[in-house]
């Protein structure tokens, strides 16, 4: 059973949550290099009889940084929230990223908010943390402050899985090259992508083939191409299995990226449901077909590998 969190949006916390275990980072994905850190967090709470919180920012501070940044995302922040309250994390602070806040000296956002505002016992952070105006701080200087403000810093060693270490680079990595397997095995579960569905087009339908439309928004782009998937109910339990669609459509010469989905078993109106469509199993790179007698050849193949 997952239980509740409390969520904050600012450094004002709850007199509960303060001499607390604090985990910082953006955690896309929440990976198992993550959840190993979360592991460890909680043997701190149960020795120590703490709360553990974490802090992260919205939006992830590339996006701040680089306003041309697209499709980057392993996880929405929805998604985020979700995976945490799996974790058992106690609270999270969800710290809005803007021109005022990236402007903190280090040693301000040391004295200021964890001293003063957050008072955490222990602060969880990598081995490559940086942090304050033009990331001038670092884990020595978080450590150096540690005395004064009354906290310790843990950096644990970071999860190395077939000589990689785990890390959300590697997994979008593995996603733009359609090694999907090796995204799923480093997430622990399926990577998804939780979406609007959207009215298009209707050039499934036409051709015998409906699918649900979803805009990918900032979604990391996984390779090109059509995936075995399976997305949850909107009611009751359970899962629909089906094929997805993830690219541009170049058979009739879309430029815009799209998610579409068809799901087996089904008849209904999904529009502007939201769905969490997870990717199973990667079938083959996105192509252009001659005609649209070949494209339809082509899905019927594709149909067979994907209710295997």
């Amino acid at each position: 059973m997952v239980k509740s969190m409390k969520i904050y949006k600012n450094f004002i916390i709850q007199p509960q949550h303060k001499n607390s275990v604090i985990l910082v980072g953006n955690f896309d994905g929440i990976h198992l290099g993550h959840q190993k850190l979360f592991s460890l967090a909680k043997k701190y709470k149960k020795k120590y009889s703490l709360k553990v919180g974490v802090l992260t920012f919205e939006p992830i501070p590339k996006f701040f940084f680089n306003k041309a940044l697209r499709n980057f995302r392993i996880s929405s922040l929805e998604q985020k929230i979700d995976n945490l309250k799996r974790l058992n994390v106690d609270f999270v602070i969800i710290k809005k990223f803007d021109k005022k806040f990236s402007k903190t000296k280090s040693s301000i956002f040391i004295k200021e908010v964890l001293r003063k505002k957050l008072r955490p016992k222990f602060i969880f952070v990598s081995n490559n943390f940086r942090f304050g105006n033009k990331r001038e701080g670092n884990v020595k200087q978080l450590i150096k402050f540690g005395t004064l403000c009354d906290y310790k810093v843990v950096k644990p060693e970071p999860l190395v899985i077939n000589k990689k270490v785990a890390s959300s680079s590697l997994i979008r990595n593995y996603l733009q090259k359609g090694s999907l397997k090796k995204a799923n095995k480093m997430l622990n579960r399926n990577w998804s992508i939780h979406g609007k569905v959207q009215k298009g087009k209707q050039l499934g339908k036409k051709i015998g083939f409906p699918t649900a439309n979803i805009d990918i928004k900032d979604y990391v782009l996984a390779c090109p191409g059509v995936y075995a998937v399976r997305v949850k109910k909107i009611r009751g339990n359970g899962y629909f299995k089906g094929i997805a669609n993830l690219g541009y459509r170049p058979t009739f010469n879309g430029k815009k990226i799209l998610l579409e989905v068809h799901l087996f078993n089904f008849s209904g109106n999904l529009y502007n449901k939201y769905l969490t469509v997870e990717f199973k199993k990667f079938i083959r790179k996105e192509k252009k077909f001659k005609n649209i007698n070949q494209l339809k050849k082509q899905i019927k193949i594709d149909l067979i590998k994907a209710k295997k």
